[in-house]
């Protein structure tokens, strides 16, 4: 098996996943894991699709992340890597289906509206 390509997104961030065959090192803009994502939840957020399919330590995965925040960039990586693994081996994707790491979250900022300070707050009413 060569590598695999595939790319997650969610609001502005955009992940381009590389998978290959190896033992489970996953490298994020040519970071280790733990040093891109410094908060456990973000990290397990990122290996869920490896655990949900029992893989953690089979495949080396390389994250090309970019724009977003970092709630964004680690939801459009764990996409992305579910993407991968669906490639790798069609029986997992009903497993990732089930778990939701397959369908894009396509929920986005509303944008800000003239003459309001926001996109729905609207300025204070002064009758006088």
């Amino acid at each position: 098996m060569e590598v695999v390509n595939t790319v997650g997104r969610r609001k502005a961030a955009v992940a381009r996943v590389y998978v290959k065959p190896g033992n489970g090192k996953i490298t994020i803009n040519h970071k280790e894991l733990e040093v891109y994502f410094p908060l456990n939840i973000l990290q397990y957020e990122v290996k869920q699709p490896l655990m949900v399919t029992d893989t953690l330590g089979s495949y080396d995965v390389e994250i090309n992340l970019d724009g977003g925040g970092i709630k964004g960039q680690a939801e459009a990586a764990r996409m992305g890597i579910a993407r991968a693994l669906c490639e790798i081996d069609a029986e997992f994707r009903s497993v990732l289906k089930k778990n939701g790491f397959l369908t894009r979250d396509s929920r986005e900022v509303e944008r800000k509206k003239p003459g309001q300070p926001g996109a729905r707050r609207k300025f204070q009413f002064s009758k006088r």
